[in-house]
């Protein structure tokens, strides 16, 4: 008797304001997340994006829950209206119930994807805050990683499964009550001043156009790409890195150079770039470690050495996500080989100021011949120059698995160097 004069009645045939609040957002999250996933398939820029929007959502669907299920097990439900039958009653705690597992389980399993999976994606909350694997799961050794996540994988899709039904009950036996049973009010526990045995009633048509809406949200959003490119390095233009000349003047210090080759030095301002397309978009990228060892001479071509090591897990390329996967397994394997090795030890005059490097290329483990044609501009103690080379990435093994296909991911990469360097010699 204290309890029912301490409690409104109206509040006691209801649900807790903030139990409703979190019913209503989880529901409008997981109609989301479904249009999402229908949409995220594919290894396109629009997909990546897909994906990382979608695991935002879920890990937002977990938190939900979980605080939802600490209200459930902490606060009295309200009463169930009388005249349910007790199949009905067994059924409806068997939904509720069912809805914690998949709306906890779904994001759970789909976690331990992410965290061991081969590509090493890092998960940035709604492009801002970084959410970490599962603890444990990056140290599980190759075998056990694999079968963690098919694990994860296969519970994932019968979970997801098992929310198809539990939805179409769990909207089915509140449509019954709430058209056909006007004595069993069920819908107005989650909807306040819903009246059972209306057709039209208003909460009703607010809910179906909500649910509506967030099923539009999940099928037409476009969550921003990845970034095109990193941002721009200032680069050192010719006009103000090399010294000011006269044509006669170059001249001289040209031909008064040794005929022996000089050691060169680089110097700020250069740039090792690369660029592909991904799903008709072009992507850019650089490294930011890399180093030359060079002896040149233009006149003396036959004892020139050109040697470029590149840290391959310094490859950026605007987006943080992205960048994180490129060092893995099923691209630059940087684990296993965390340098590129671009030697040249055969160059030829193919024009004024234009020469071509002959050399070989040691990419992930596979070495192959490249030629590359550059332009070099030397004045004095200082030389600036500019080559450019296609590669086909899949020749260096570069994209495994999905990513062995260029129908998504071209093969063809353009690599860039723009090389300022300085002479040692005096």
């Amino acid at each position: 008797m204290i309890e029912a004069r301490s409690v409104p009645r109206e509040a006691r045939s209801r649900y807790a304001t903030i139990a409703i609040i979190l019913h209503w957002l989880i529901a409008l999250a997981i109609v989301v997340q479904v249009g999402l996933a229908w949409r995220m398939g594919s290894k396109t820029p629009e997909g990546f994006a897909l994906n990382q929007l979608h695991k935002s959502i879920g890990v937002t669907i977990l938190m939900l829950s979980v605080i939802r299920l600490g209200w459930r097990l902490t606060n009295p439900l309200p009463p169930e209206p009388p005249g349910l039958a007790r199949w009905e009653r067994v059924l409806s705690q068997v939904v509720q119930w069912g809805f914690y597992v998949i709306m906890i389980g779904l994001p759970l399993t789909g976690w331990l994807m992410v965290s061991t999976s081969r590509i090493a994606i890092p998960t940035l909350l709604f492009w801002t805050v970084p959410w970490p694997a599962i603890p444990g799961a990056e140290a599980l050794a190759p075998a056990s990683r694999e079968i963690a996540h098919t694990i994860g994988e296969k519970a994932h899709g019968l979970l997801a499964l098992g929310g198809y039904g539990l939805f179409v009950l769990h909207v089915a036996g509140a449509l019954k009550h709430q058209v056909f049973e006007p004595n069993t009010p069920i819908l107005s526990r989650m909807a306040p001043g819903a009246v059972s045995g209306r057709w039209w009633d208003l909460r009703l048509i607010l809910i179906a156009i909500a649910l509506v809406g967030a099923a539009a949200f999940g099928e037409f959003v476009h969550p921003p790409h990845p970034a095109q490119g990193p941002s721009p390095v200032a680069q050192v233009p010719a006009a103000s890195f090399l010294p000011q000349t006269t044509a006669t003047q170059t001249a001289v210090q040209t031909a008064a150079q040794s005929k022996a080759p000089l050691a060169w030095t680089v110097a700020p301002g250069s740039s090792l770039n690369f660029q592909t397309v991904w799903s008709g978009e072009a992507v850019q990228g650089r490294f930011e470690i890399w180093k030359a060892d060079i002896l040149f001479g233009p006149d003396a071509l036959d004892r020139s050495k050109v040697t470029v090591v590149i840290d391959m897990t310094s490859a950026k390329t605007g987006d943080d996500q992205r960048d994180a996967s490129l060092p893995s397994a099923d691209w630059f394997d940087a684990a296993t080989h965390p340098k590129a090795v671009f030697t040249a030890t055969k160059f030829e005059k193919a024009g004024a100021e234009r020469y071509l490097a002959r050399g070989t290329l040691d990419l992930r483990g596979v070495k192959k011949p490249v030629s590359l044609p550059f332009k070099l501009n030397i004045v004095g103690d200082k030389a600036q120059m500019i080559g450019e080379v296609d590669l086909d990435r899949t020749l260096f093994g570069v994209g495994q698995g999905a990513f062995a296909a260029t129908d998504q991911v071209s093969g063809k990469v353009v690599v860039r160097i723009q090389l300022n360097a300085v002479s040692d010699n005096p």
